[in-house]
């Protein structure tokens, strides 16, 4: 388990994420900027609230990459819970899985961590699964394309610094630094005319979504402090399982046949790049 550990982490930080997805879809009437800004004042409460209870400086030490990651996180997440509401739900999770990849590729030169030739291979045969689940969409435009992978780089780039931050910060001043920049930001933008007042099953669902995410981004943290990016950002594509499952007994969202074998090949390549990046790791451990 010990080993593994950043597996159990990433994987109990999809199924908040997808609990997360799920809420944002049932309130349609509030933008994605609100329901960030909300989401924010959530997490900014209860990260304060803990560091505190903790005596841990909420500040952190390594200000530069947490300011970095606190950019990346609010773009990447603003970006996604637009092309959540403009989307259905499995299509808008296909494009942000297409975050590992830059997670992966950006780590190379952040982080300085190695990505095996073979391991490219599983990242295809993953993304190659989310191509044929969604298949081609006509319910989904260029512009929300390009705005989806836009949000997906931004995420590789908040994965990588919370990588960065491993060794000097605590997790939950890795997540204070999101609604520390989030709020003013999605605040100014919703005094310009785009706020919406919630009514109170809104509000209930809105705050909702702080504590599911607030969990989410918490186990995140974790699994990326805890392994080497390459192996935990994979992990991410099993949410795609939740999506289409959520999105057909929820939403009446249906896709054809190519879903089962879209959702086989994702997992066979999750599961072939985590063995093969622990055989290799005990391999290399073994040669030294």
């Amino acid at each position: 388990m010990k080993g593994n550990r950043g597996i159990f982490y990433m994987v109990l930080a999809t199924v908040f994420f997808a609990l997360m997805n799920v809420l944002v879809k049932y309130i349609p009437r509030i933008g994605a900027v609100e329901i960030v800004f909300f989401r924010s004042v959530v997490s900014l409460v209860m990260s304060y609230a803990i560091l505190r209870q903790k005596r841990v400086s909420v500040w952190g030490n390594n200000k530069k990459w947490l300011i970095i990651r606190g950019i990346a996180g609010s773009t990447g997440l603003l970006f996604f819970f637009a092309t959540i509401k403009m989307m259905p739900l499995g299509s808008a999770i296909a494009i942000q899985y297409m975050s590992p990849v830059f997670t992966s590729l950006l780590g190379v030169f952040i982080a300085k961590e190695k990505v095996k030739p073979l391991q490219w291979l599983f990242f295809a045969m993953a993304f190659a699964g989310v191509v044929a689940i969604q298949g081609f969409d006509p319910r989904v435009t260029p512009g929300q394309v390009v705005l989806g992978v836009a949000g997906a780089m931004a995420a590789g780039m908040a994965y990588n610094s919370i990588r960065k931050l491993k060794t000097s910060d605590h997790p939950l001043v890795i997540i204070f630094y999101f609604p520390l920049i989030t709020i003013p930001v999605t605040g100014l933008i919703l005094l310009t005319g785009h706020w919406r007042t919630p009514n109170s099953t809104e509000l209930l669902i809105l705050l909702a979504i702080g504590v599911a995410t607030q969990f989410a981004q918490y186990f995140m943290t974790k699994a990326y402090q805890s392994d080497v990016l390459s192996k935990i950002a994979p992990i991410q594509y099993i949410g795609i399982v939740f999506a289409l499952g959520f999105g057909y007994f929820l939403f009446d969202e249906t896709y054809d046949f190519k879903s089962g074998l879209g959702i086989m090949i994702i997992i066979l390549g999750v599961i072939l790049n985590v063995w093969y990046k622990n055989r290799a790791d005990k391999f290399d451990n073994y040669a030294k």
